[in-house]
């Protein structure tokens, strides 16, 4: 049972919707063939970095209103759909095993195919996400742009390639984004929101997940077709171009948010602890002393004595001029 399904069926004119629009059908559903995906993602390209010349000399825009209704929508139809998915996911996890739940072709329903057309169809909406950063003269960061754009792409060939575990890539991504959605929906009121760090975090962790599931579900299916002699469980259903594309896709997202954590958290941080170390007489200053130590230990062996002692430290001078040297060594 999906009381949520059934009652919004009751409630929306969903019947009425021609086929191609409630079953993906390649060839017919709208984006469901290479070249109008790649025209469409190749024009999402043109307009952002058109937008972005053209912003050159003119004042950025705020766009406030339009961008909060954008972020709450996202939000919400994410939530949404999510609470649809897990609906339709349980219906079919009680009936088999958790295995066939991620990987017969069974799971694969014609409810959860509607539902991932509705998702892939929301990618294109977070384009404008894009467009409202070049609007407001936002930088435009690659892993902005490459995530947008091939996170469409990402659907769109799992969805051709019908891989049974889409449902958890999918859920997880929906998770995020009702939070993610909600976190500038917020901010572009006022808000102060203090974790947003947590977000990139709950990112990674969405992708580790995610390559656990599509790794495991990729290595059943070439074991069980190519390499049978391999210990396996089962087939696990898609083709295996649409897998591993999305093996790919889903390994660079990883490294490029991990990387995007470590500059925008982790280096900041170090840095500052650096600063207040050497400020406050600790960190680099204490490893200043102890080089400069060291070589007063070599004056006495060679019977050089002079300048300052072990015991009193480097001047001042010397001092910022060893940390500059240690701190350049460090970058």
């Amino acid at each position: 049972m999906a009381p949520l399904a059934d009652f919004l069926l009751t409630v929306l004119p969903v019947d009425i919707l021609p086929k191609y629009l409630t079953q993906y059908i390649p060839g017919t559903t709208p984006l469901s063939t290479w070249p109008v995906v790649s025209i469409t993602l190749a024009s999402y390209l043109a307009v952002i970095f058109g937008i972005q010349e053209l912003m050159k000399d003119r004042p950025p825009q705020k766009l406030n209103a339009l961008f909060r209704i954008h972020n709450a929508f996202l939000s919400l139809g994410s939530a949404l759909l999510l609470a649809l998915m897990a609906e339709e996911v349980a219906s079919v996890w009680i009936k088999s095993s958790t295995y066939d739940a991620m990987c017969n072709e069974t799971s694969w329903t014609p409810r959860l195919e509607f539902y991932y057309m509705i998702n892939y169809y929301f990618k294109y909406i977070e384009l404008f996400d894009t467009v409202f950063l070049a609007m407001k003269k936002k930088p435009l960061a690659f892993l902005h742009v490459f995530h947008h754009s091939a996170t469409a792409l990402l659907c769109f060939t799992q969805l051709n390639g019908k891989t049974s575990v889409s449902w958890v890539v999918i859920s997880l991504n929906l998770l995020v984004h009702v939070i993610m959605y909600y976190y500038y929906y917020a901010t572009a009121g006022g808000a102060k929101i203090w974790w947003k760090k947590y977000l990139t975090s709950m990112q990674i962790t969405q992708f580790v997940i995610d390559l656990f599931v599509v790794y495991f579900g990729t290595y059943q299916h070439f074991a069980y077709a190519r390499f049978p002699y391999l210990p396996h469980i089962a087939n696990c259903a898609g083709t295996e171009s649409a897998a591993l594309l999305g093996c790919g896709l889903l390994s660079s997202y990883l490294i490029l948010f991990i990387n995007f954590y470590i500059q925008t958290y982790k280096k900041p941080a170090r840095a500052k602890k650096l600063g207040n170390g050497h400020a406050n007489g600790t960190g680099y200053a204490y490893l200043c002393n102890y080089i400069w130590r060291w070589l007063n230990a070599l004056q006495a062996q060679a019977g050089l004595r002079g300048g300052a002692t072990a015991q009193t430290g480097p001047p001042p001078k010397t001092r910022l001029y060893l940390a500059g040297v240690l701190r350049y060594s460090n970058q």
